[in-house]
């Protein structure tokens, strides 16, 4: 903002790069690790850390803060991590209120990690693309395995440590002909905020990709949603 009002901005930070311990068949973001060859050391410094920790709130003329973790996958990070996170932002407050964003696959989220996202009020944004079948068409690990009973149980642990979250899912070319499959599986395990983006994606000869979701498919999909959404959920329930 400028003139008259506070002078804020937004940075996502992504303390591992492009490190992830999944191997989404539609991912774009994997492949940045070769915008750097011959690098091993994707991990944020503690001295990193503090200096950006420090210099955001700083620089900020604003009453709030809002920091917002992503990858990769920022959990690889580990929770001693974010626990100095969490030591830094108080240190170096200076009066301000300070918010965290974690957005997540959720593979490695145990009871401990939910205890500490609760205890220190992070906003969880989880990944998942719908039902077991449409889920692991594409959301595999690093060997090709399925991803789907490890997402959906980081879920119900958000819900019972009362993380608060929202659901991401990447609509594609398979799972957009099950709109309702995915929508009532969300909103049935406990998400009140969902998110839905469209793959879009061209290969090297220019054609759509496989996973793209075309336009017909995306207008298709949001009709749905939006049929079941107004009738059941209202205010309840934010797409």
């Amino acid at each position: 903002m400028h003139g008259d009002g506070p002078v804020a901005f937004h940075v996502m930070t992504k303390p591992v790069g492009p490190v992830c311990n999944l191997d989404c068949r539609y991912c774009f973001y994997l492949e940045k690790r070769d915008l750097y060859p011959g690098n091993r050391r994707w991990r944020m410094s503690d001295e990193a850390l503090e200096s950006y920790v420090r210099q955001y709130i700083e620089v900020q003329d604003a009453p709030e803060v809002h920091f917002a973790w992503q990858g990769g996958e920022p959990t690889l990070m580990g929770l001693p991590f974010f626990r100095k996170v969490v030591e830094l932002q108080r240190r170096h407050a200076g009066g301000k209120t300070i918010h965290n964003a974690l957005q997540t696959n959720g593979t490695l989220l145990d009871d401990q990690w939910c205890a500490f996202l609760a205890e220190n009020r992070f906003l969880v944004g989880l990944s998942i693309d719908g039902p077991r079948d449409l889920h692991d068409a594409h959301r595999v690990g690093r060997k090709g395995e399925p991803t789907f009973e490890r997402v959906l149980a980081a879920m119900r642990r958000l819900s019972r440590h009362g993380v608060e979250f929202n659901t991401l899912t990447v609509v594609n070319s398979l799972n957009a002909e099950r709109p309702l499959d995915v929508y009532r599986l969300l909103v049935r395990e406990g998400s009140r905020y969902l998110q839905f983006i469209p793959i879009v994606e061209r290969g090297p000869d220019g054609a759509p990709t496989a996973e793209t979701v075309s336009g017909d498919q995306w207008g298709a999909f949001l009709c749905a949603v939006y049929d079941e959404w107004v009738v059941q959920h209202v205010g309840r329930v934010f797409v």
